[in-house]
């Protein structure tokens, strides 16, 4: 199960234009026949992240929509809880509150350095080469803010890698 929060700019409209977000989000209960995979973990897309004191801007994720209906691509990094990680290359589908997640995992992605050159690799460590499917859905407690944009919303959901 996927929760998180999603944040929107521009803020989502009734009126379809293109946007770039990031979100953050925590993996429970996940299951798997391999008896060595973790249960839960994180995952995150767009957000800066510190790496041996330096931070790094990962991809930012973009869109064309809004409120009632988006496409979006992006890719995230699922961070497990025994030290693992996944990078997911994913495409979203939304109409309304529904939105289908569709993607791979990837080999690694490489992140800038905010406010310099340098570069550094995330690696794929765990389900290199699986699919990436969700059906999830994105919710606030807002839904004026469809008027003059919504600036974030929820995410929750079923993920899956298989």
């Amino acid at each position: 199960m996927l929760s998180g929060t999603a944040a929107f700019n521009p803020g989502l409209s009734s009126t379809a234009q293109n946007f770039s977000y990031g979100f953050t989000g925590t993996l429970t209960n996940c299951q798997s026949t391999d008896s060595s995979a973790p249960a839960s973990g994180t995952v995150e897309a767009g957000q800066t992240v510190t790496v041996a004191g330096i931070t790094y801007q990962e991809p930012i994720a973009t869109g064309n929509g809004g409120c009632s209906s988006s496409t979006t691509a992006g890719i995230a990094i699922a961070r497990w809880k025994d030290g693992t990680v996944t990078v997911i290359k994913y495409t979203t589908t939304g109409a309304a509150a529904a939105v289908q997640l569709a993607g791979t995992v990837i080999p690694s992605v490489t992140l800038t350095q905010v406010g310099g050159t340098g570069t550094t690799t995330i690696d794929t460590t765990r389900y290199n080469g699986n699919a990436a499917n969700g059906q999830l859905t994105f919710g606030t407690t807002s839904p004026q803010d469809c008027l003059s944009g919504l600036k974030s919303a929820s995410i929750n959901g079923l993920a899956e890698l298989n």
